[in-house]
């Protein structure tokens, strides 16, 4: 079976909607580069916290996906409802949680990674009101999870284009106050932000109840809250961790001032579009693998179907890993070959354009070995193989937190890039190890396969004349 297509096929649609959760900020920061390098980074180390707050809700977004689409495919439809509901009971526990302690937090949070305090202030506007639509946030990535579970990336794709239109359309008049809108600086970009996901969740809410996805009888929800956490809780602590790495990148380079605060914000909100990618893949591979492997349930059993099991596994980890590696390579000329004209999209200031570039034309080395391991991540969950993927993520953050400040201090900022690099190849040759996608060994063979052959018998394959090593 060919798995290039069904995965492109996936992932194409969830691309556009994973942009959703990134775009905004991608926005926001080139509409308030006019307002300066403060505004800039602000909205910046804002927007990136919002990111690493995405970690929590895929824990339900995460699990619901895989749950929902194996009870689907089984015919289980009450208890494809139970994990409907389950799914919105852990988003009711999780979101006051959140939005409460960032809205504590906001102004310790503004203070940790900017130096200056115009522009931490300038963040503490922004947390204002980009926290409490957290929640808009967090119900958008149920509804998404939901539709992607029924195998439909399609829909979380339309909603993602309404919101980001909306977006781009309002960010300059509240911003700047265009008409009789008042200008409200960064405060009018949360705003945008939350208004266009807020319609973009309105009408995904009404196509969900269009589907009776909320009046339907579900089976069990306690039993189905459970099996989303044990599935989506890998997922969500990989991405947190990740998260959490890139939040201790932008504290150290707050060390080297405002201004490469600003174009390491620029940059990495240029990086989106391709990590997005890897994350679209990885989701693609969480829907196939499963399906892929329950196909060959219903075909062979036994000791058959194990090999036929673990030769589709190893078919669709190793066309994961080609689409994702190609991914990164193509991503890494791309940002090498337009640094420049990339950051004066953003930004005039010549110190951070000079200071984003060199970051751009670093960052192939960090995106090919990372593409690998965030696209596998999602193969090795879906196949049952997911267990010590956290801990890999965590030495990989941990080491490229350790190797960050050593070379920094070193070398200077280029050695917080080269840290990315050395850490991302470490993560990539651990998760290649967990994926096993090579042949697999010769099983041992029993005493009896190896008995000697009977005078004038055939001689079988297996026999103590055909054994190797």
């Amino acid at each position: 079976m060919g798995h290039l297509r069904p995965l492109l096929r996936l992932a194409l649609p969830n691309y556009v909607a994973l942009l959703s959760a990134v775009v905004a900020g991608i926005v926001d920061v080139a509409w308030v580069a006019r307002l300066g390098p403060a505004a800039v980074a602000a909205v910046a180390v804002a927007t990136n916290v919002e990111n690493a707050l995405l970690g929590v809700i895929l824990l339900v977004n995460g699990g619901v996906v895989v749950v929902l689409a194996g009870r689907i495919a089984a015919g289980d439809r009450p208890g494809a409802r139970a994990a409907i509901r389950a799914a919105w009971r852990i988003f009711a526990a999780l979101t006051p949680v959140v939005v409460l302690a960032g809205w504590a937090l906001r102004r310790p949070l503004a203070a940790l990674f900017l130096p200056g305090p115009g522009a931490a202030s300038l963040a503490v506007e922004y947390f204002a009101v980009s926290l409490p639509a957290v929640a808009i946030f967090y119900a958008q990535q149920v509804v998404d999870g939901i539709f992607a579970g029924h195998g439909d990336t399609r829909t979380p794709m339309r909603l993602a284009l309404v919101a980001n239109a909306l977006l781009v359309t309002l960010d300059p008049v509240v911003i700047y106050g265009w008409g009789p809108a008042p200008a409200c600086g960064v405060v009018g970009a949360a705003v945008a932000t939350a208004f266009g996901r807020a319609v973009a969740l309105a009408i995904g809410l009404l196509l969900l109840r269009r589907r009776r996805a909320f009046t339907e009888p579900a089976g069990p929800t306690g039993s189905a809250v459970r099996a989303l956490v044990a599935t989506g809780a890998p997922i969500a602590g990989d991405f947190l961790v990740r998260m959490a790495g890139a939040l201790a990148v932008v504290a150290l380079v707050g060390r080297f001032g405002v201004t490469a605060v600003a174009a390491y914000g620029i940059g990495m909100k240029a990086l989106y579009f391709a990590t997005m990618a890897f994350y679209a893949i990885r989701n693609a591979a969480t829907i196939h693998t499963p399906r892929v492997l329950g196909s060959v349930g219903g075909e062979a059993g036994g000791a058959v179907g194990g090999e036929a099991s673990e030769a589709r596994r190893q078919a669709v980890g190793r066309q994961v890993l080609r689409l994702a590696l190609g991914a990164g390579v193509l991503a890494g000329v791309v940002f090498a070959g337009s640094a420049a004209p990339l950051m004066r999209l953003f930004t005039g200031d010549a110190q951070v354009i000079a200071a984003g570039t060199v970051f751009l034309r670093c960052v192939g080395g960090y995106l090919v070995p990372i593409a690998g391991v965030i696209a596998l991540g999602g193969f090795l969950v879906a196949s049952g193989r997911g267990a010590r993927l956290f801990a890999v993520t965590v030495v990989g953050i941990t080491a490229q937190t350790v190797l960050g400040w050593s070379l920094a201090t070193a070398i200077g900022l280029p050695g917080v890039w080269l840290a990315m690099g050395l850490s991302a190849l470490l993560q990539l040759g651990l998760v290649l190890r967990l994926a096993r996608l090579g042949p697999r060994r010769p099983a041992v063979r029993s005493a009896a396969s190896r008995a000697p052959v009977p005078p004038g018998g055939p001689r079988r394959a297996g026999s103590a004349h055909t054994r190797s090593g």
